[in-house]
């Protein structure tokens, strides 16, 4: 089957579009605000709930918090995918940002170590793996709702309205840190100033909520087929092993460029961390601008050719990284920045691929399920990759692993277009 069928659902009229629009975008803006908060202020929570001689084994003990919210991510959107297929979108929509806006709070005023002892990192682990079942359904339903409540032919602009609030909340988190230390000095910031952050977030949650709670349904009786939801995702197997790769290329990308390269630098070839730091940052400012911009010129063209031209374009910018074999910032520099510009065509568009891969009744449930193992085999696991091949003088290999792994996902998602077509974008 070589058709392309696009989701007939009736487009919101403008001023209803872009309410809903503007409660999806904060809402992404606070998962994600909240959820890199937490790793950039690991350092300060640690000795506060995880005491220990060696300030090393604190912060350890935080980052270690940290990693379990993302092991529940993949748990936590399959089961509250499955109940946005089965209910409607927008009580999981509500709910996911009620639950971080929960948590965020609990955290800032959580008493330490000192007051009520074990129980203080008992209650922060909870907090975590509830913001992780809530991270683990806000990035894939986020996208299936603002295509869903959009005009047919404006898919991929929502698709980067989504992308640029998402990278507005991690571009948030280190300005808030940044700011919150610079007003209150590092020894009030050491002892509370960082619960400042996360009082903010929770302050925003409030609005979000409200925003979210006016949002439309756009899953009706009459999209809901006669075969169950997990049959529907067994039926398009084929799109959900496609999804897996569209977006673990993506991630592996990503993440080696966010989070590997800046390690690199610092760890292996002792960069100043005040320059790396200044390198991640302008990532973050390109990927804020650019993700729009890449929205609309996708909206010009089919899906298809766009997804597929800006993923074969990954397959060399990805070697970029081979430049930056010894300390130097120009190094850094030119290998960020010039990667950046093909990872924000990949960024932007790997979640609307994602979507249009699955038909509308079992939607949520599909892109959740093959977003969390994406990530879980191929996003968390990047970093680390490259860090250990360098160390190993094997470099090399990761630029080969990941143009394999965006090779097979374009050929693997022109063969589920062929079998099944796409049901949504055009």
């Amino acid at each position: 089957m070589s058709a392309t069928t696009t989701s007939t659902s009736p487009a919101q009229n403008p001023a209803t579009t872009r309410t809903a629009m503007l409660g999806l975008g904060l809402g992404n803006t606070l998962e994600w605000y909240d959820w890199m908060l937490f790793g950039l202020v690991s350092p300060y929570i640690g000795p506060h709930f995880f005491p220990s001689h060696d300030p090393v084994a604190s912060t350890l003990s935080a980052l270690a918090v940290f990693a379990v919210g993302f092991a529940v991510r993949p748990l936590g959107g399959v089961l509250l995918g499955t109940v946005a297929d089965l209910v409607g979108r927008r009580r999981i929509m509500v709910l996911s940002v009620a639950m971080m806006a929960a948590t965020t709070l609990v955290i800032a005023i959580l008493p330490a170590y000192e007051q009520i002892g074990v129980w203080s990192g008992v209650i922060l682990l909870v907090c975590r793996l509830i913001q992780g079942v809530s991270t683990g359904i806000e990035a894939p339903l986020s996208t299936v709702y603002a295509v869903e409540v959009s005009p047919v032919g404006r898919e991929a602009r929502a698709a980067g309205f989504m992308s640029l609030f998402v990278n507005l909340g991690l571009v948030m988190a280190s300005l808030v840190s940044f700011f919150t230390s610079l007003v209150l000095g590092a020894a009030a910031m050491q002892d509370w100033g960082w619960r400042v952050p996360f009082a903010i977030g929770a302050v925003m949650g409030v609005l979000v909520l409200y925003l979210r709670r006016a949002l439309p349904e756009t899953l009706h009786e009459s999209d809901r087929p006669a075969t169950s939801v997990w049959r529907g995702v067994g039926k398009h197997w084929l799109g959900l092993v496609a999804m897996i790769f569209v977006v673990g290329a993506a991630q592996a990308y990503n993440y080696a460029w966010a989070v590997g390269l800046p390690n690199l630098a610092r760890a292996t070839f002792g960069e100043d961390p005040t320059a790396v730091f200044a390198a991640s940052t302008g990532l973050g400012l390109i990927m804020l601008v650019g993700s729009p911009l890449v929205g609309w010129l996708a909206d010009k063209v089919t899906l298809s050719r766009a997804f597929t031209v800006s993923r074969l374009l990954a397959v060399p910018a990805v070697f970029l990284m081979l430049l930056y074999s010894r300390p130097g910032l120009g190094g850094l520099y030119g290998v960020i920045f010039g990667g950046a510009l093909v990872l924000v065509l990949n960024m932007t568009l790997y979640n609307l691929v994602a979507t249009s891969l699955m038909p509308k009744y079992c939607r949520a449930t599909g892109v959740a399920l093959g977003y969390g193992i994406a990530v879980a085999l191929f996003g968390g696991t990047a970093s680390y990759l490259l860090v250990w091949l360098q160390g190993n003088r094997l470099l090399w290999l990761f630029p080969v692993y990941v143009a394999v792994l965006s090779l097979i996902s374009v050929v693997l998602y022109l063969a589920a277009r062929k079998s099944s077509g796409t049901f949504a974008g055009k």
